[in-house]
């Protein structure tokens, strides 16, 4: 209980800090830290992730999907969270999502696959490929947050309206706000639509090719 009230108070400190807020008087529970010892690289956050039981994704999981590419990359892809085939192989965006994604960044951004950086919203694999909940996207958020801040991206394109609501704490249809260049605590996030629904609706593959398009001329 108290690892979770640190992982809402974090959420809740970078929600400020992408708001423009520079001090706060929210103290942080000082009898459990272990969340806060983990700023200092990615590898320490994965080892963290991996003994992660903060919420029930983790009785269910075989494997912690917990990021995967460059570390020091200029674009993260951040979707909902690993599909069973991710948490069957080990590999992030894996199966038809993987080959998708990867046409998208090698041959529309025109850049190595190797040279962006892969994440979810939750670093587990929720059964029955249901929905994330409230609940499991708050207090895993943390990690993305402080995978953010290690890496320094210049873009973080969200995978759909669940990525996007849950990394700005903004609720607005993915049809209204895809393509939307938004400044966001020292990074730019660009909503596009999530690769699953493109699957199942590939007329709105035309709307990703604007977006991809977009993101291509802020990375010049």
């Amino acid at each position: 209980m108290k690892n979770l009230q640190i992982a809402l108070t974090l959420k809740q400190l970078y929600k400020m800090k992408a708001n423009g807020y520079k001090y706060t008087n929210i103290k942080l529970p000082d009898s459990n830290k272990s969340l806060l010892n983990l700023a200092g690289s990615l590898e320490s956050l994965f080892a963290q992730a991996q003994d992660c039981h903060l919420c029930e994704l983790s009785k269910s999981r075989t494997k912690v999907l917990f990021g995967d590419g460059n570390s020091s990359a200029d674009i993260i892809f951040v979707g909902n969270a690993p599909n069973a085939s991710d948490d069957a192989t080990g590999k992030l965006f894996s199966g038809r999502v993987g080959e998708m994604l990867d046409n998208m960044i090698t041959k529309v951004l025109n850049i190595p696959r190797n040279s962006v950086y892969l994440t979810n919203i939750v670093k587990c694999y929720p059964a029955q490929n249901r929905a994330i909940l409230p609940i499991e996207a708050d207090t895993c958020i943390s990690y993305l947050h402080m995978q953010i801040e290690n890496i320094k991206p210049k873009i973080v394109v969200a995978l759909g309206e669940e990525a996007y609501k849950y990394l700005t704490n903004n609720d607005i249809e993915i049809m209204k706000i895809h393509g939307t260049v938004i400044n966001h605590g020292g990074y730019i996030v660009v909503p596009t639509f999530d690769i699953s629904f493109l699957l199942k609706n590939p007329s709105y593959k035309k709307y990703v090719l604007e977006d991809l398009m977009k993101i291509k001329s802020l990375l010049k």
